[in-house]
């Protein structure tokens, strides 16, 4: 029996919390009791009241090695029983070092050298349009839009939202930086030129676009964007918060297009979704730009309190390290061809209007049409089926009427097929209670 005392925990929560991205007067509804999570192991979690489900979101996208994993856990406690943290700004420390060392490592030599720390994804793509406006500041040269992606998202920081997140949920700036939103790659090549000339960067998320729904840019499409940029002189972003780290079969989506930009996000993933960090990547060809004195105005003056933390750095060079132990990547393409086969079976109901798979992402549309009463209009349809898969034992979250299924690598096939067919029955549950 459990020991946690589930309804006070419930109380506190809705008397001293505010969530994210959740309509609070439901949550705090008398009739709603919050799932409160305890425990987990590998893919499973579990809940307060001893209830087991699997992970099917990851943890919003984060774990990729298992929940409570021994190998992260024992580098924590390590790191732990040295120092958990010291400043970086003046100082260093060995565990930011060896991560800067190992991951620059996985890039090619002459493309992504240079690391700067920051906490999450959001605060990795403010890094990279202050480094980006910094730098063409330093050389007097005129670029100062950022060209972003419709339907793109790379964060909720005032930076980071202006170049999707404002427009997708409808939010209102009242500061943030010049964007311009193009739909597509020839949406991109058919700028003129006096507009491609002011352009510093241009910023996409490589192979999917994760808050849109999973949506899958055509082949190639990353590459092209690399070719416009080297025609007009802009940098290239790749947000790879959600896609790096094996997601999409292979450690970076870029490498699929065999594309290196000028810089690269990475976050989520990075710690083995233990604890916040994320890093900018940048070409040595930037980092010199900034080499000179502080009167030069080449000091970047950006930074935070827990930049380069000695625990986060410590957990991410553990999950480096199990990629290679545990053969992670090789592993994951008798998994991604199992999603593959369950997606299929899935596409057949009427329900569904389309399933999107990019590795082991994966996204299930649902055909509003299908529903009935309030539903078919209803922008709750995917949360009402996600609510219904947690009786099944699946905690995963939707994207409007798209549900996302994104479990860790170390989900067993029986989990898979469980997580599939718990979609599955609760799509027709909640069709059937809306007739």
């Amino acid at each position: 029996m459990s020991s946690w005392d589930t309804a006070d925990l419930a109380a506190a929560d809705k008397k001293y919390l505010w969530h994210p991205f959740t309509p609070m007067a439901e949550w705090c509804a008398p009739g709603n009791e919050p799932i409160v999570l305890v425990g987990g192991e590998g893919a499973l979690l579990w809940d307060s009241r001893g209830r087991e489900y699997i992970d099917g979101n990851s943890s919003i996208w984060t774990n990729i090695h298992g929940h409570n994993h021994p190998y992260i856990n024992a580098a924590i406690k390590r790191q732990l029983e040295r120092v958990a943290h010291t400043s970086f700004l003046g100082f260093t420390n060995p565990a930011a070092i060896e991560l800067a060392r190992a991951l620059v490592r996985l890039f090619p030599a002459g493309t992504l050298s240079r690391v700067f720390y920051s906490d999450d994804g959001s605060t990795g793509v403010e890094v990279a349009l202050r480094i980006v406006a910094q730098y063409w500041h330093i050389r007097s040269q005129n670029r100062r839009t950022f060209i972003a992606f419709r339907h793109g998202y790379h964060g909720d920081t005032v930076g980071a939202a202006s170049l999707g997140a404002a427009a997708m949920f409808g939010t209102t700036l009242m500061h943030g930086v010049p964007v311009r939103q193009v739909e597509s790659l020839p949406a991109l090549q058919d700028l003129p030129s006096s507009q491609a000339n002011q352009t510093a960067a241009v910023v996409i998320e490589p192979m999917v676009q994760g808050a849109a729904g999973m949506r899958l840019w055509p082949q190639d499409t990353l590459a092209g964007v690399r070719r416009w940029c080297d025609k007009s002189g802009a940098l290239l972003i790749a947000d790879e918060v959600m896609t790096g780290f094996g997601r999409t079969g292979r450690m970076f989506a870029s490498e699929h297009d065999k594309v290196y930009p000028d810089l690269m996000i990475l976050g989520k993933a990075l710690t083995g979704g233990y604890l916040p960090l994320a890093i900018t990547l940048v070409t040595e060809q930037i980092f010199s730009v900034f080499l000179g004195d502080v009167e030069d105005e080449r000091t970047l003056f950006y930074g935070h309190s827990f930049t380069g933390n000695a625990l986060a750095c410590s957990a991410a060079r553990a999950s480096l390290d199990l990629f290679e132990q545990e053969q992670t990547l090789s592993n994951l393409g008798a998994k991604i061809s199992l999603l593959s086969e369950g997606l299929g079976r899935l596409q057949q109901n009427p329900s569904i209007r389309e399933t999107r798979q990019c590795g082991f992402i994966a996204g299930i549309e649902l055909r509003a049409e299908a529903f009935t009463g309030r539903l078919r209009e209803s922008k709750r349809l995917g949360a009402e089926v996600c609510l219904a898969a947690r009786g099944r034992g699946l905690l995963t979250r939707p994207i409007g009427n798209t549900i996302v299924l994104m479990p860790p690598f170390c989900t067993t096939d029986v989990q898979l097929n469980h997580a599939l067919g718990a979609i599955r029955d609760s799509i027709e549950e909640v069709r059937h209670a809306a007739a």
